[in-house]
């Protein structure tokens, strides 16, 4: 039986699964490797605290004084981000969730997934 999602073990062991898929994926996965040149080794840890302060009211990712939007604005300029791009990258996210948890925190994480997704759509298309 699948558990909830209760610590950064389970956030960090989630990001693994999700961008082990998201890289080699035939519509988004150019994003990551070719555009971003994403370094998951230095990225994953960056990305925990993001989910960790959405879960669990960490602070550790205010602390880097980073903006999601900004940064996928940056991205953007590179590269057009389109709303087949996020509607991807939110069905992976889902699927990657689900696969791997089940529960109240889980299902909140798929709704601030599709908030987000929804914002930056909005955001890198203005």
């Amino acid at each position: 039986m699948k558990k909830d999602i209760e610590t950064r073990s389970d956030i960090d062991s989630l990001m693994v699964s999700f961008y082990r898929r998201a890289t080699g994926d035939d519509v988004i996965g150019f994003i990551f490797t070719d555009v971003a040149h994403l370094d998951l080794e230095a990225h994953l840890p960056v990305i925990g605290d993001f989910w960790e302060a959405i879960l669990f009211r960490s602070v550790n990712y205010r602390r880097r004084g980073r903006n999601p939007l900004q940064l996928h604005g940056l991205l953007n300029d590179k590269v057009r981000l389109l709303p087949q791009h996020f509607e991807m990258w939110l069905e992976i996210f889902r699927k990657t969730v689900d696969e791997n948890f089940c529960g109240e925190t889980a299902d909140f994480l798929k709704l601030r997934a599709g908030a987000i997704a929804t914002r930056m759509l909005e955001f890198v298309s203005s």
